[in-house]
């Protein structure tokens, strides 16, 4: 027998195959890291009780988030006569009112959240 180291052939220059589980694994590893680099956002949303324009503007923001931030935002709906303490440390002086918290810079937008364009341009959300 001869004791020559072999020249590396094509078929001896390609990776092993993964196996399926392997395989998964790295992708769903991937897919978390992917996942890190999206920001997450926080959002604040202050209303005045139950009142229809406040409903209007609950339901355009969580619309807004899901289309453009499906798992990768927190909304915390804050009714201004429930917590004033909480409105006026936001310095909050009309309703509704959405603040994005994070991530910075902090932005605030003000009405019934109807114009979701200016939202979604404002907030840089394009697709």
């Amino acid at each position: 027998m001869s004791s020559k180291p072999r020249k590396p052939g094509p078929a001896q220059d390609r990776e092993p195959a993964l196996d399926v589980g392997t395989e998964r694994t790295l992708k769903e590893f991937e897919k978390l890291v992917a996942d890190l680099a999206k920001p997450n956002y926080l959002f604040r949303l202050y209303v005045s009780g139950s009142t229809p324009r406040s409903a209007v503007a609950v339901t355009n923001v969580r619309r807004i988030c899901e289309q453009y931030l499906r798992g990768h935002y927190e909304l915390e709906v804050i009714d201004v006569y429930q917590q004033p303490a909480a409105t006026k440390q936001a310095q909050i002086i009309a309703v509704p009112t959405l603040i994005k918290e994070l991530p910075l810079p902090l932005q605030k937008f003000v009405g019934d959240m109807s114009n979701a364009e200016r939202i979604v341009i404002g907030l840089n959300l394009r697709h």
